[in-house]
């Protein structure tokens, strides 16, 4: 049953997203489903996830707004550009072996628009959708970048540095750079667009150091220095992963770092 995996669920959710995530049961039929939402905002006041089993191998999730989401929408329908650009990279992420609905939509400009939206993702398991592999499966591919791009769009802000002091000029400075990078959902979106591999030696730190296998860093590609204008945050192009070797290796070089491809260079990769 779902609801004996909460704590996993929870774990992941909040990892994933940065922020803190509530769950209660909710009947479903013969089984018992899942509701989901941010805990500091009451459960029908923002967007709400509904998980379920659907049949015996699959999971079907379900985002809604609840019935009291007029202040959680009108922080979405504030929110620029750049971060509804960031929105819809975390919900395209999602692993393409889900088929997802957004209903009245098309899924590469979609927008929140009223409390009438709704989100619809279904993913196919080879074995039982009550075992707790397929639960945390559902959970990373499907729901963790649901709820990120959701948390983007209301404006979440984690990781905040701890002084806001400094110039702020232009759409990109230094402070909107360290949040981002420090960002779990950035991370969580330069992994899912780039994979888990450096992108400059090739190493898959999986494969490397087995259990302690997460040891991959976000880049952030352009430095700051080399910005002449404000211009639109692209996740796509702006981060990239790099094993803790290489990262050190372009930052050796100041104020501009090496590029991969000098870096790739020196270390003869490209001969």
């Amino acid at each position: 049953m779902l609801k004996s995996h909460s704590k996993i669920i929870a774990a992941e959710l909040t990892e994933g997203t940065g922020a803190g995530i509530s769950l209660s049961q909710v009947p479903t039929g013969l089984q018992t489903g899942l509701d989901i939402w941010f805990s500091d905002l009451r459960k029908r006041a923002g967007p709400v996830i509904e998980l379920r089993a659907h049949g015996l191998k699959s999971h079907q999730v379900d985002l809604r707004f609840g019935m009291y989401s007029k202040g959680t929408l009108e922080l979405i329908a504030e929110a620029p550009e750049e971060d509804q650009l960031l929105a819809r990279s975390l919900i395209s992420s999602i692993t393409p072996h889900a088929k997802i609905t957004i209903h009245g939509q098309d899924i590469e400009s979609w927008r929140v628009l009223d409390g009438t939206f709704r989100m619809s993702a279904q993913l196919r398991h080879q074995q039982s959708g009550n075992d707790a592999e397929t639960v945390i499966k559902t959970s990373r591919e499907v729901i963790v970048p649901m709820m990120a791009a959701m948390a983007e769009l209301i404006g979440y802000d984690v990781n905040e540095p701890e002084s806001l002091s400094g110039a702020m000029e232009g759409a990109l400075t230094e402070i909107l750079v360290g949040r981002r990078e420090r960002n779990p959902r950035n991370r969580l979106l330069c992994l899912r667009l780039h994979g888990n591999s450096c992108k400059c030696c090739g190493t898959l730190p999986s494969m490397t150091y087995r259990e302690a296998g997460g040891i991959i860093e976000v880049h952030h590609i352009q430095p700051l220095s080399d910005l002449q204008e404000p211009r639109e945050y692209n996740p796509l192009l702006d981060l990239i992963p790099l094993c803790p070797n290489c990262h050190k290796a372009v930052h050796t070089r100041r104020p501009t770092p090496y590029s991969v491809s000098e870096l790739q260079v020196i270390m003869g990769i490209n001969d």
